[in-house]
């Protein structure tokens, strides 16, 4: 079945003109969709804790507010602050300052699909989700170029929600190349199972591949280079976007797609393994394991030691050197990700034996 998709001339700014649009939340998201905003001619206003996000903001030219006073003088509000704080800041400062047929929009499906926030019953619940980091959002914008949003209502307390969340994408800048239309749901399991389901499958690929190379003796420096250091992949990934995934394989050499092509049945048997556990992953996500898991508090603590283990590859001092001999500047990764605490340690017990395995895995690769 086919999606809805939307596109410039389907939105009608003089819908929401005369509202006051609130952004909560000033960081990279926030800061590049108020300014969109602004420059589509609306009225638009920052809620933020007094921190250098609020100072940016005030820099920027934009009225700021706490997040209690922003939603108590907006009636369209964009939550641009973390998944992770949603909760609680939801509950205590923006639930019982909303009033009757406002509109709430969400960047992220992830808490209204899986529950983990309670809404009022008489406000527009929207999602706006670009497909694009913030400083994307800002350059497409301003380039004209656009970029793909994922678009839904959830809840239609005024009747207009559908033709607001039309207009809304087009100030924002996501009805120039479209806006697809999909559930809170299907946004956020999209991208659990990106993160999740193809990342990690991508990345252990990628380590063995140059860990092969660099048993066989090829130098460290050429190998980093060869498989992703150079920017090839990622200029690859952009002729996919741009022509397609098959079509894109005839800016290669035909010694490169001979090779690929015929190459690519040996890994039939590992692609069936792949396909089992992306299955398992992707129904994890669908049924609200994942959140579950990821709300638990001890999942805080696991999230801590497992960052550590992972920071500590040993791979990592490969490229460390490798970056240092190539006067690549290294990004010190290991004096930001510090030792988990004595108190970490002694609440781990209850996980011990999870993250003896975790810590095993990433010692192997």
């Amino acid at each position: 079945m086919n999606a809805n998709v939307y596109h410039e001339g389907e939105g009608d700014l003089s819908l929401i003109k005369d509202k006051l649009i609130s952004i909560i939340g000033y960081g990279n998201q926030g800061r590049a969709q108020a300014l969109n905003l602004r420059d589509s001619g609306l009225k638009v206003i920052i809620g933020n804790r007094n921190d250098e996000y609020k100072k940016r903001a005030e820099k920027d030219g934009f009225e700021t507010y706490s997040i209690e006073e922003a939603i108590k003088k907006a009636q369209i509000f964009f939550f641009l602050i973390p998944d992770e704080i949603m909760k609680e800041l939801f509950a205590s400062e923006i639930h019982p300052n909303l009033k009757e047929n406002e509109t709430l929009i969400f960047a992220s499906g992830y808490n209204i699909a899986f529950d983990i926030i309670s809404l009022p019953p008489n406000v527009d619940i929207l999602l706006i989700a670009p497909r694009m980091i913030g400083i994307g959002v800002r350059e497409l914008y301003l380039n004209k170029k656009g970029f793909f949003t994922f678009i839904g209502v959830h809840q239609d307390s005024s009747g207009k929600a559908k033709e607001n969340l039309i207009a809304l994408t087009k100030a924002v800048g996501g009805l120039i190349k479209g806006a697809i239309e999909v559930s809170f749901k299907q946004e956020a399991v999209l991208d659990l199972f990106n993160e999740q389901g193809f990342g990690p499958a991508f990345g252990q690929v990628l380590l063995k591949s140059m860990q092969t190379l660099l048993d066989a003796g090829y130098p460290p420096e050429a190998v980093l280079v060869e498989m992703f250091m150079s920017g090839e992949m990622s200029y690859t990934y952009e002729k996919m976007a741009q022509v397609g995934l098959v079509k894109q394989t005839n800016f290669h050499s035909q010694t490169s797609q001979y090779g690929s092509m015929s190459r690519g049945i040996k890994f039939r048997s590992i692609s069936k393994e792949i396909g089992k556990k992306q299955k398992e992953i992707l129904e994890d996500i669908e049924s609200g394991k994942f959140a579950k898991e990821w709300e638990a508090k001890l999942s805080k603590l696991k999230f801590k030691f497992i960052k550590f283990f992972a920071t500590r590859l040993p791979f990592a001092r490969v490229e460390e050197k490798v970056r240092n001999n190539l006067n690549i500047p290294e990004y010190d990764l290991f004096a930001e990700i510090p030792y988990p605490t004595e108190d970490d340690i002694k609440r781990s017990k209850e996980i011990e034996q999870e993250l003896k395995e975790f810590e095993d895995f990433y010692q192997d690769l």
